[in-house]
């Protein structure tokens, strides 16, 4: 009599269940899956974000009135406003595509180039937002890979930009050679400073590093008000430093209009040192380390007190570098609104980057753009800065809770035992 064959148990635990598209894209990217959650909270921020602009509309608003009686009318009403925004958003960051055909025309037949440079402007601004972008986010980013949530970015980017602008205008008559890398130092040591001590008491006390930071960031911009009003005010007694020494710029890249500057370069270069040290270097393995586990890195001999004060005071000087950054390159005198958010964005610009450099500098990008078109869909669409505010916040959203992109897109979260354990923030 003979039997059935049996069915290879190899080949019930080897076949792989049914996946949509995203679910194969996502196990066959391998280590590049990591990169599709944040790809796909910007994408639906951005559906999330049209809504939003559809929905605060008056036109919109009365053709769905109107629904039943023209159902093709509202939905052509709907698309047009919400491609106009966009529209808009794209132009205001990267340009008018006409323009800079027609500037491209321009200089091929008469060689003149400022019609070229008012054409790349918008891209110009962009990148000028997105240097203390870069910086800020490195500095969080860097402290979440400690296991530490540096909330302080904002209090020493002030910091550091007050140090910078002091070195900038009461230093004169150094060579630009000198006088430009003093005032550099002086926004990264302040920034040091600034971090170091919530990591030393946090080190030796046991005090939360968020509390702390928080409570720094106050004490920066009350002392950035105390200095503005007295000691470092401008002679007529506004609320300003004088104009910082020409010899302590840090240079433009292109000629007048566009005002990119070789800060940009320096943040692309302090991201890739950045990534250096925390994984080819001894003491980024301990700060990861610690990060990890502090137990298992104190046991393994690690100084996790030393690696604390050590993870926030290189935190703090990153959010210097960001002040003296933008101080140096761009403003030229330190005002009390100062900044606009660049150290509070730089949590997000952290989370959705995960923690990484390269992720930290591609979403800087993404909200550095985003942020220099805003302007533009305001005056062309009509529609108010403050929605580029809310899809940031639903990037973050969405980012910080993946579980959520994990259940619109049915993915499948990772398996126990998978990856490394990671703890808190890093």
């Amino acid at each position: 009599m003979s039997e059935k064959p049996a069915i290879s148990e190899t080949a019930e635990t080897t076949a792989e269940p049914k996946r949509n598209f995203l679910q194969r894209i996502f196990v066959r990217s391998g280590k590049f899956s990591s990169l599709l959650l944040p790809i796909l909270a910007v994408f639906s921020a951005l559906v999330i974000g049209a809504i939003i602009i559809a929905v605060s509309t008056p036109d919109v608003l009365s053709a769905w009135k109107g629904l039943f009686q023209d159902p093709l009318g509202a939905l052509s009403i709907t698309w047009i406003t919400v491609r106009d925004a966009y529209a808009a958003l794209l132009e205001g960051s990267f340009g008018q595509p006409t323009r800079i055909v027609e500037a491209f025309e321009t200089w091929r037949a008469t060689g003149e180039t400022r019609p070229l440079l008012d054409a790349f402007r918008p891209i110009s601004e962009s990148l000028v937002l997105t240097t203390p972008y870069i910086f800020a986010g490195l500095a969080v980013a860097l402290g979440f890979r400690g296991g530490l949530f540096n909330i302080g970015a904002e209090g020493q980017l002030f910091v550091g930009g007050l140090a910078s602008a002091l070195v900038g205008y009461s230093l004169t008559n150094l060579p630009w050679y000198v006088h430009l890398p003093l005032a550099l130092l002086a926004g990264i040591a302040a920034g040091a400073i600034w971090g170091a001590i919530p990591g030393f008491l946090k080190a030796r006390t046991g005090a939360h590093e968020v509390i702390n930071t928080i409570m720094m960031n106050y004490v920066a911009f009350r002392l950035t008000d105390y200095l503005l009003l007295g000691p470092m005010s401008r002679p007529d007694g506004m609320p300003m430093t004088p104009l910082i020494s020409p010899n302590a710029y840090l240079p433009t890249l292109f000629p007048t209009p566009m005002r990119v500057h070789v800060g940009f370069l320096l943040s692309l270069a302090v991201a890739g040192l950045v990534y250096w040290f925390l994984w080819k270097t001894t003491l980024g393995m301990e700060i990861r380390m610690v990060g990890a586990n502090p137990k298992a890195a104190r046991y393994s001999g690690v100084r996790v007190s030393s690696i604390i004060v050590l993870t926030m005071a290189l935190s703090g000087a990153l959010g210097g570098l960001a002040g003296a950054s933008q101080i140096l390159g761009v403003d030229h005198q330190m005002v009390r609104t100062f900044s606009s958010g660049f150290g509070f964005d730089s949590i997000a610009l952290a989370l959705l980057g995960n923690s990484h450099p390269v992720g930290v500098v591609l979403a800087s990008l993404l909200f550095g753009f985003m942020r220099a078109g805003a302007a533009r869909m305001q005056s062309l669409a009509n529609v108010p800065v403050e929605i580029i505010r809310i899809l940031q916040a639903i990037v973050i959203i969405f980012v910080a809770a993946p579980e959520i992109m994990r259940g619109i897109y049915r993915l499948k979260a990772i398996r126990k035992g998978e990856g490394a354990i990671k703890r808190g923030w890093g």
